[in-house]
């Protein structure tokens, strides 16, 4: 291995060495006050270690030039896990502070909570950085999860992944299950588009793939048309909010998994556009 101290002196490097002090900070804050139970807690905590490691692999690989030796599409692994690591950041710098940080904050372990919160929010902004200067320019296809539809493709997943985090009393209306059979199935494809990108898998499918992954963006899009829809319709129709509605009410959820719906409907919708201008213009 030789050294390679552009991995850490380029604008993309310096972004990830900012959201490795960043994200170690988080942690660090948020580990001594001791507060950081239950889901919310152990999700955000989890985030920001998972992000804190991935990142730190990925500088110490790049600056050592061993990547070239692991099995897959580095530049696709790379940007994948940034625009993961962008949402994954994102949620946690709203969901902490929501679920710990109580008004009025006067004392020193809010203190270290608000500062937490404030180093999430700037990592976030580092691997949103990062996401902008790795992202592929114009006619270049060299890195597919580097473009905008396979920067999507990680949206789509990663939206996916939190409906199904706050599924709640679904299983007794059809609608609602063909909701879930909808997010379960856009999902797996989806998240098998990106391991077999990131795999180098997609060169042994006999098929245009490229026309291929236009025909399922047109059939994703479909189906979640139809879950926008029934959605809604099955989960409010003649049910309003309960006055006695807590932090984990099946209304709010409900009304979560709502909006969450729309913008993976938004994201397919846009996915399909630029995979369609991808193809065949």
């Amino acid at each position: 291995a030789r050294v390679n101290l552009r991995a850490l002196t380029s604008w993309v490097g310096i972004a990830r060495l900012f959201a490795v002090v960043l994200s170690c900070l988080t942690f660090s804050l948020v580990a001594s006050t001791g507060n950081f139970r239950g889901p919310s807690g152990t999700w955000c905590m989890f985030t920001w270690c998972f992000c804190f490691i991935v990142t730190l692999l990925v500088l110490l690989l790049e600056l050592l030039e061993l990547y070239p030796m692991l099995p897959l599409s580095w530049d696709d692994f790379t940007s994948a896990f940034s625009m993961l690591a962008v949402l994954m950041v994102f949620t946690s710098s709203v969901v902490f502070p929501v679920s710990f940080i109580s008004s009025p904050c006067s004392s020193n372990e809010c203190a270290r909570q608000a500062v937490a919160t404030t180093t999430s929010f700037l990592c976030f902004l580092a691997y949103a950085v990062e996401v902008g200067l790795t992202r592929a320019k114009p006619g270049d296809i060299s890195s597919f999860l580097s473009t905008v539809p396979g920067l999507l493709k990680v949206f789509e997943a990663y939206m996916a992944c939190v409906i199904f985090s706050l599924l709640d009393e679904y299983n007794k209306e059809s609608g609602l299950m063909w909701c879930v059979a909808v997010y379960s199935i856009c999902f797996i494809f989806t998240l098998l588009i990106i391991i077999f990108t990131i795999g180098r898998c997609l060169a042994y499918i006999p098929c245009p793939l490229d026309k291929v992954l236009v025909g399922y963006n047109f059939l994703a899009l479909l189906m979640y048309i139809t879950a926008t829809i029934l959605w809604p319709l099955y989960s409010f129709k003649g049910r309003s909010r309960p006055s006695s509605c807590g932090r984990n009410c099946s209304w709010d959820k409900h009304l979560g998994i709502t909006f969450l719906t729309i913008f993976n409907l938004i994201a397919y919708l846009v996915d399909l556009i630029y995979s369609s201008r991808m193809v065949f213009i």
